[in-house]
């Protein structure tokens, strides 16, 4: 959609009022009575839509920006469904002048809650909303500068795109984004951002010893790719390493999932796509500070050739991994680019993006990824950043006796626990295996298996993939360079 700063009523056009704390006598409401005998209360999400003016009211609970972004999705979502409708109108919403969060929390909200996912529907419903007209008065009645509202718009713009994009690799369906195919989108998003881009293929992957990773490619008709994205401005003060799992599909190989557990697995590469769009958003930005981005494209699938349990695999670091559960592939995978990663880039911080346990949803539920690392500094900005992005996280933490669950008896480590209990922590032990001991505590990991893909609307974010972690990490980043 466009976005523009117009002051003018548009014909065709629906107002979106956000009623903020169910202040319903505030003077720019003008519905008062209709709102009260229609049983309007201005709870968060709540909707009225008056036909005869025009407008459509929602309710939000506070000034925080994650209730502006559920709100203003909502209003999407519904907008969609009125046809004679091609276009918004909103004011600008401040609590004070200073403070454009809750702007750009509006915009990435009628963004994000716009998108919908329609490559592979025979007859796709056509988008009859095409754009958003926003005023420079705010709801008291007070300007705001166009050269600071434009900045917010842009932003918000080039975050939603990169979210939106993320959710576009993620839907869709394995046989249509393999791990070349996912290498291909990475090598048009450097050409396009203007970022470095190297693409490991079989040969060269054989060459870096990347036995783990290779083991599980093993089994598919599709060979795999290790892609590397860099955003390398001058002068910078940071260094970041980013790691995402970039499974296009994984049918849980020879230990095979159950059928209804496999029909989301193209979700299984959503840390890597996440990795793509924020690759993006970032060159877009043009932020001040050097970024490495490291995806694991493979697929896990089964055949004669496929790596079995009882199997010990030499991963790129030397170390043996005995095989207990080849459903536990994301983390051999992340593993070997892990280190691949450490020894191409000497980085300040580490972070790896990956839907690793069915566990860390049992813990924190389908919303909420799950933060674990060593260093309190890294978990601290991913915390920060999450109540800024919007992105809900919280900390599992580590402990020596999880770890000890990980004993192998034939190799250097198993590649799952021996206790069915803690098993998104013991991923995450698992991996801290892999990170060189300088680096312990620049690294975290974040488990998105929760967010990444769910079966219904939420918040901002439509049925299927959410691109969880890419406001997250830009967030971050975005700290980083203050």
């Amino acid at each position: 959609m466009e976005i523009k700063i117009n002051e003018r009523k548009i014909k065709n056009s629906l107002e979106v009022i956000f009623i903020i704390k169910k202040n319903l006598q505030h003077p720019f409401i003008k519905e008062k009575a209709l709102l009260k005998k229609m049983g309007f209360k201005g709870e968060q999400d709540e909707i009225f839509f008056d036909p005869h003016n025009d407008r459509l009211y929602v309710g939000v609970t506070s000034f925080e920006h994650s209730d502006f972004r559920s709100a203003a999705a909502v209003a999407a979502r519904d907008a969609r469904t009125k046809e004679h409708y091609n276009s918004l109108r909103i004011a600008t919403y401040t609590q004070k002048k200073s403070d454009m969060g809750s702007m750009q929390g509006i915009i990435e909200g009628l963004l994000l809650g716009n998108y919908s996912f329609t490559t592979y529907k025979s007859k796709s419903k056509k988008d009859t909303l095409k754009k958003i007209y926003i005023s420079q008065k705010d709801y008291s009645k007070n300007i705001v500068a166009k050269k600071e509202l434009e900045r917010v718009i842009n932003e918000a713009m080039i975050l939603a795109e990169a979210v939106n994009k993320t959710r576009d690799i993620i839907n869709t369906p394995p046989d249509d984004c393999y791990p070349k195919i996912l290498a291909d989108i990475a090598k048009d998003t450097a050409k396009k951002c203007n970022l470095e881009c190297t693409i490991l293929e079989q040969k060269e992957i054989k060459k870096e010893n990347m036995g783990a990773l290779l083991a599980v490619a093993r089994a598919s008709r599709h060979e795999p790719r290790v892609i590397h994205l860099a955003h390398t401005p001058k002068n910078v003060k940071k260094k970041v390493i980013l790691v995402g799992k970039g499974l296009t599909y994984d049918s849980g190989g020879l230990s095979l999932k159950p059928s209804d557990f496999m029909t989301t697995m193209k979700s299984d590469k959503s840390g890597g796509s996440a990795i793509i769009g924020i690759m993006q958003a970032i060159s877009k930005l043009n932020l001040p500070i050097e970024v490495h981005g490291f995806v694991g494209a493979v697929e896990n699938m089964i055949g004669g050739d496929a790596y079995k349990p009882d199997d010990v695999l030499i991963s790129k670091s030397g170390k043996t991994i005995e095989v207990k559960n080849t459903d536990a592939e994301g983390r051999l995978v992340l593993a070997d680019v892990l280190t691949y990663a450490q020894q191409e880039v000497k980085a300040d911080y580490i972070f790896d993006l990956a839907t690793l346990t069915g566990a860390c949803v049992v813990a924190l539920g389908e919303y909420t990824s799950g933060i674990m690392g060593f260093g309190e500094r890294p978990k601290k900005l991913l915390k920060k950043a999450s109540l800024k992005s919007g992105e809900m996280s919280a900390e599992l933490p580590f402990n020596r006796h999880l770890a000890k669950l990980l004993k192998s008896e034939i190799a250097d480590i198993c590649n799952i626990s021996s206790s069915r209990y803690g098993g998104a922590i013991t991923a995450g032990l698992f991996l801290s295996n892999f990170i060189e001991e300088k680096n312990k505590n620049k690294w975290c990991h974040i488990d998105i298996a929760g967010p990444a893909f769910v079966q219904h609307a939420w918040g901002e974010n439509p049925y299927g993939a959410s691109g969880a972690g890419v406001r997250l990490i830009v967030s971050l980043l975005k700290d980083l360079t203050r």
